[in-house]
């Protein structure tokens, strides 16, 4: 992660403090109700998408939350439209989108707000996307003094600052291995259904795009960060059959890691997914095949997904009963810490309210000095992770040897 500290002041002033696009959308509505209710009394924000007449009825449902949100600004803006994007971002400080397959809608909103040194959140969880955006847009926003901060969701903060709150609680300046464990209840939405078929059906461009980042990004020097993708095996510490997850929060984990030092000299990290009974172990991987396998052919991927389209997914009462927890086993210096990340539903309760705390994070909070393309733990961290806290996200050490 090729991060830089700001050389340019920070914007002044602008009309908004925050900007959510795609506010229509499951996850986007959700976000705009946490935010009605959590944003502080003097924040500037604003509501965008491409259907003015939606994003209006919207508004009306965030009214009956605070009356307040009656005047809330409405902006139109298409992502594809480039002109619209690039007015967008000089309109604010922070600018968070939900609007995916990021790879498909995402680029000219990172574009515009890397050149307007506008903070730029999403929710990503496509590897590819993330790399692009590195090669293509890093270096301006490091000029700009933006802060581009992809994931800041269920993909990738649990894992993230889960991984950085377990580092914490171990020795500085030695070798460290932390392994984190997944489990959930949870459903997704169609949006988030269609975004992993795009990802699966795009197996060569992700491996070209993880090629040309590997040529951008410089070699990390006198450190070492590993994140070997492991086998299947039975996780004593956790009682649970452990499946790995080749997934972005391997990534992300990785480059805070290498941009950190409390880190240590040598840090390997794995992340698996946790079952507790071997059939169903088996199960999911191969159903997890057979979907990956169906999405390389274009019409199947298509049918797959009209089955379930975007803007739908689980109500209330199904979140409700949702949840999620990550586990971590760290080691170093002779000490081991078992640690958990966990909450309600993850796709989308907690997912929004992630994304919300971490956009009146970069709005508000003391944070580093830097810019570029940044994870959570780099760009926010101890204050990413105390907004998550009190926002009802547990981060707690569970034992200690």
């Amino acid at each position: 992660m090729n991060a830089a500290v700001r050389h340019e002041p920070r914007t002044a002033e602008r009309e908004y403090d925050l900007v959510l696009f795609g506010a229509t959308g499951f996850v986007g509505a959700l976000t705009a109700e946490y935010l009605a209710v959590h944003a502080p009394a003097d924040c500037r924000w604003a509501l965008a998408g491409r259907d003015l007449a939606k994003l209006e009825r919207l508004r009306e449902r965030l009214t009956a939350l605070d009356p307040r949100c009656a005047d809330l600004p409405l902006l139109r803006a298409d992502a594809q439209d480039a002109a619209a994007t690039r007015e967008l971002a000089a309109s604010t400080r922070v600018l968070a989108t939900t609007v995916g397959p990021y790879v498909l809608y995402g680029a000219p909103l990172v574009a515009a707000c890397a050149a307007a040194g506008t903070d730029y959140l999403d929710l990503t969880g496509e590897p590819e996307f993330v790399d692009r955006m590195y090669v293509e847009h890093d270096a301006r926003a490091r000029e700009s003094g933006a802060r581009i901060v992809h994931a800041c969701g269920f993909d990738s903060v649990p894992a993230d600052l889960g991984a950085y709150f377990t580092v914490g609680q171990l020795p500085a300046g030695v070798p460290l291995t932390v392994d984190a464990f997944v489990r959930s209840n949870a459903l997704f939405s169609g949006g988030t259904f269609t975004t992993v078929l795009t990802a699966l059906g795009r197996g060569p461009q992700n491996l070209a795009a993880a090629r040309a980042r590997l040529i951008h990004e410089p070699r990390l020097l006198g450190r070492r960060v590993r994140v070997p993708v492991g086998a299947p095996r039975f996780s004593r510490e956790t009682g649970t059959w452990a499946l790995p997850l080749p997934v972005l929060d391997v990534q992300v984990v990785a480059r805070s890691a290498a941009a950190l030092e409390r880190y240590g000299p040598d840090f390997r990290y794995r992340h698996y997914a946790s079952v507790r009974h071997l059939p169903v172990a088996v199960g999911g991987t191969a159903a997890v095949g057979g979907v990956a396998a169906l999405a390389q052919i274009p019409p199947v991927r298509q049918w797959l997904a009209d089955r379930w389209e975007p803007g739908q997914g689980p109500d209330a009462e199904r979140r409700a009963r949702s949840w999620f927890s990550v586990r971590f086993v760290g080691e170093g210096g002779g000490r081991r810490v078992f640690t958990e990340v966990s909450g309600g539903d993850p796709g989308y309760g907690e997912t929004a309210k992630m994304l919300a705390e971490s956009a009146l994070c970069l709005a508000y909070d003391a944070l580093p000095e830097l810019s570029g393309q940044l994870t959570t733990a780099v760009a926010m961290g101890d204050a990413l992770l105390d907004r998550l806290r009190h926002a009802g996200i547990r981060f707690r050490v569970a034992a200690s040897d």
